[in-house]
């Protein structure tokens, strides 16, 4: 299994998943033209997609998904909630599969495990993709952890972790003060130093690979993420990946 990632961040999000002859794409947050843009940057035809499994209906996320999937042709897997948000016209016109947020579900090559998450959406989730052998852990856009998400995330192999703010530097910044309290809720963003709990408090025994995510552009830098992690981990800051919002991150292999 590899991975890589298209954007991360609050203008766009997009991560691609491969295993044997299957490539799912979890969220699509970025125009039609734009996310085939950076498909073909990393080496994808737009066409090789073979679903693509949604987190939640904020723009940055599911914002390109029905016309990428009605172009190519694409299967679309969300919860009920989720569905329930979308247009009349894009749940008729799309290949939409609704899953239940507790049962994993197979798309060709690939075990998808979804959780539900605490996040300001209708029914939201994120996701453990399965090889077989090995584990990949998604975990953005939930403003808190829980022992479920905690018992999901135990043992993965690599994991994309959401450090979306510094604490300080987002309540001494410029956002409004209700913005504020919106993302520093338990239903908004982790900041660095609640992601760090959270990978403390999971089995890290397999980990290979750990990618910040979802950072703020105004509210969080690269080096305080990479830090906080490393920091839990016993390893140079450096060794940290960073999902970026223009060039997200290269392929990753497990």
């Amino acid at each position: 299994m590899r991975f890589t990632s298209l954007g991360s961040g609050s203008e766009g999000n997009a991560l691609v998943v491969q295993h044997l002859g299957t490539t799912l794409m979890l969220d699509c947050g970025f125009g039609i033209a734009e996310t085939e843009a950076r498909l073909e940057r990393k080496g994808i035809a737009p066409s090789a997609i073979d679903a693509i499994v949604v987190t939640h209906e904020h723009s940055d996320h599911i914002g390109g998904v029905a016309r990428f999937a009605r172009k190519h042709g694409v299967e679309v897997w969300m919860t009920h909630g989720t569905t329930r948000q979308m247009s009349s016209e894009h749940r008729t016109s799309l290949r939409c599969r609704c899953i239940d947020p507790h049962a994993a579900f197979t798309v060709r090559d690939l075990l998808v495990e979804p959780y539900l998450v605490p996040h300001d959406a209708a029914e939201p989730v994120q996701f453990v993709f399965n090889d077989g052998v090995h584990r990949l852990g998604v975990l953005t856009d939930t403003g808190s952890s829980t022992a479920h998400i905690e018992e999901m995330l135990a043992g993965v192999d690599a994991l994309v972790l959401e450090c979306n703010h510094d604490l300080d530097m987002l309540m001494n910044g410029p956002y409004p003060q209700r913005l504020k309290q919106r993302v520093a809720s338990r239903f908004g963003h982790l900041d660095n130093a609640a992601a760090a709990g959270l990978l403390a408090r999971i089995d890290r025994n397999n980990l290979k690979h750990v990618i910040a995510a979802h950072l703020s552009k105004q509210n969080n830098r690269p080096e305080l993420a990479a830090a906080a992690l490393a920091e839990i981990l016993c390893c140079k800051p450096d060794w940290i990946g960073i999902a970026g919002q223009e060039d997200g991150f290269g392929w990753r292999e497990l």
